[in-house]
């Protein structure tokens, strides 16, 4: 048991690169981490890490064996909690990454009914646009649109959004409706800045034929809410998620275009550092999954 607790102690350290700072995390004195480390290291016959006044750095040694480690505690804490669960409800704080506009208008009453079904558990949301480190933040999950491009994570599909062409009425009085995918070469189209041409893919719903037309406009951008705002002020088509753009298409600023066409569905995937996920986070992931892909 007690090498268990050293091995504990030595992921805290290494998660935190710092004895202070791991020491004040997890409420032990600095000399009793340091102490207790070290006993680590002769135990096992080799240094795991070098320390310095400035700085911790591992050793190779002490890379491997921190990953063995940290896969053994977290699979000790899911141990104890999985078994406390039979007695309470989950419980804790979740602490998630948001992307901005989905969080806005669609999960927000979502977390409001999981809210509800899980009093025991608080809530820590991060909405900045950046993409949150998993590893070295204390995020217990991210929710992400678009494909993953992180293979260190785990990936979870929890639904895959359909999109289409929207414009604003002003636009489409200004500059005529296409008929056909083809004709948006002819209109002003927002777009994701592409390193190269932009194309645009759209399939037809009844008949599954696929048309892929290279469009171009004057704005191109890295913002979901940037593009859509500026279609609603009559600058160009813009291809969204239904589910964002509804509010828009309710309030007249916006209207669905080409209707019977459709582009490639956009996936929303919770993403993990661990497959071994505490109760209140795995309840979260499958409440969302179950809400924004039923059946």
């Amino acid at each position: 048991m007690e090498l268990l607790n050293d091995m504990a102690l030595f992921v805290e350290v290494v998660k935190a690169m710092s004895f202070r700072r791991a020491a004040d995390a997890i409420g032990v004195p600095n000399s009793t981490l340091s102490r207790r480390v070290s006993a680590l290291e002769k135990a096992i016959g080799l240094r795991l890490m070098h320390r310095t006044t400035r700085r911790l750095e591992l050793t190779e040694a002490g890379q491997i064996y921190f990953e063995r480690c940290k896969r053994i505690v977290d699979e000790a804490k899911l141990a104890h909690e999985q078994l406390g669960e039979l007695l309470a409800q989950p419980s804790g704080v979740l602490r998630a990454s948001l992307p901005v506009d989905f969080a806005t208008s669609t999960l927000a009453p979502l977390i409001a009914e999981f809210a509800a079904i899980y009093p025991g558990i608080r809530f820590e949301f991060d909405l900045t646009p950046r993409r949150v480190d998993l590893v070295s933040e204390p995020f217990d999950v991210a929710i992400r649109m678009g494909e993953s491009q992180d293979s260190n994570l785990i990936a979870r599909l929890l639904a895959q959004l359909p999109t289409h062409l929207y414009a604003s009425p002003t636009y489409l009085e200004r500059a005529g409706e296409p008929q056909a995918p083809a004709d948006l070469v002819n209109h002003e189209c927002l777009g994701f800045k592409a390193a190269k041409a932009m194309v645009w893919t759209l399939t037809r719903e009844d008949s599954g034929a696929v048309e892929s037309v290279e469009v171009g406009g004057r704005f191109q951008l890295n913002s979901v809410g940037m593009l859509r705002r500026m279609a609603t002020l009559d600058l160009g088509f813009v291809l969204s998620v239904d589910a964002l753009a509804a509010r828009d298409v309710q309030q007249g600023r916006l209207v669905r275009v080409l209707p019977a066409w459709q582009g490639p569905p956009v996936p929303v995937y919770a993403m993990t550092e661990t497959r071994l996920l505490p109760a209140k986070t795995q309840r979260f992931i499958e409440f969302l999954r179950e809400r924004l892909h039923p059946g």
